[in-house]
């Protein structure tokens, strides 16, 4: 059995998920980061974009996520999302529509969280 991790994906209103994992990919201001199981402890901010989380039993879970943090200690690591939502909890049309709309609209933040939001069920 490979080393894991303890991953808890926490949202502001909800756990998003949480277990066991060889792997988590996340965007920070710094750029995208890779962390598996003995990496340095780490403090950062992340960025809008998919987070990948390689499970224990070789499943992927994808989940996109909207600004937060991310702290890694002890092999416990945490990601503090202002927003976050499963790939599987995205509605593809809507995700779509919302990216036109905001694109109309000249709304670039509204259209990163719609690419986002389409980027993380590309993933899965």
């Amino acid at each position: 059995m490979a080393a894991e991790l303890h991953v808890e994906l926490v949202a502001a209103d909800r756990q998003v998920w949480s277990g066991e994992a060889t792997l988590v990919v996340a965007r920070t201001r710094s750029g995208d980061i890779g962390i598996m199981p003995g990496h340095q402890p780490l403090l950062g901010v992340l960025e809008s974009g998919p987070v990948t989380v390689r499970t224990g039993d070789g499943g992927t879970v994808v989940a996109a996520v909207h600004g937060g943090f991310i702290s890694f200690a002890d092999n416990k690591l945490s990601l503090l999302a202002e927003i976050a939502e499963l790939s599987d909890e995205i509605d593809v049309q809507r995700a779509e529509r919302a990216l036109e709309r905001a694109k109309s609209e000249a709304d670039a933040s509204a259209e990163r969280r719609a690419d986002v939001r389409l980027r993380a069920v590309a993933v899965r």
